[in-house]
């Protein structure tokens, strides 16, 4: 597995591929996914989760409970479990975004997958989102796993991100461009 030198490199990413070391050799890659899936989504629903694992005056037996509760209430799996306890001891939880983000990316690595972020100014509905999948794996040559969010502020058009490279036909960009060019 290649991995990028980013991604070898930060904390994070050195955690990351522990844990998919750990879980490869137990066979459940995609199940710490799917619990790494709902935490990420805890985390983007809960300011309040946010700040607790980015606070230093929480204690790490404290910041040990709290993860204990919502692995329970996540059903998340013992690897994973552990995996926090550790992150909680280390005082590394404030990297758990990170983590998440980095262990993705292996794993889809691992699988030759490719991940693209697709941002709209209004919700693509399934149909919008193949066609845009179906164009995304002609152009890599390989499996795309699209992650869609919608921004307001482009105004119109998408902005596709795959790894570093990024294709901006939005509106706003478009705006932008020709006010450059009038003011020159």
């Amino acid at each position: 597995m290649e991995l990028s030198a980013g991604i070898q490199a930060s904390l994070a990413g050195r955690y990351a591929s522990a844990l998919f070391d750990l879980a490869s050799e137990a066979g459940s890659v995609s199940q710490v996914e799917g619990d790494l899936d709902r935490l990420s989504a805890a985390l983007t629903e809960s300011a309040e989760l946010r700040a607790l694992i980015r606070n230093p005056q929480v204690s790490r037996d404290a910041l040990r409970s709290v993860f204990d509760e919502i692995g329970e209430t996540l059903e998340i799996s013992g690897l994973t479990a552990g995996f926090l306890g550790t992150l909680a001891q280390n005082r590394r939880m404030d990297k758990l975004p990170e983590i998440i983000r980095a262990f993705g990316a292996i794993a889809a690595a691992q699988r030759g997958e490719v991940t693209a972020e697709v941002v709209s100014a209004h919700p693509l509905d399934d149909q919008q989102l193949q066609v845009i999948e179906g164009k995304l794996r002609a152009r890599e040559g390989r499996t795309v796993k699209l992650r869609s969010r919608v921004d307001p502020d482009i105004l119109g058009g998408l902005v596709v991100t795959i790894g570093s490279r990024r294709i901006d036909s939005s509106i706003r960009t478009r705006l932008n461009t020709l006010s450059q060019a009038l003011k020159a």
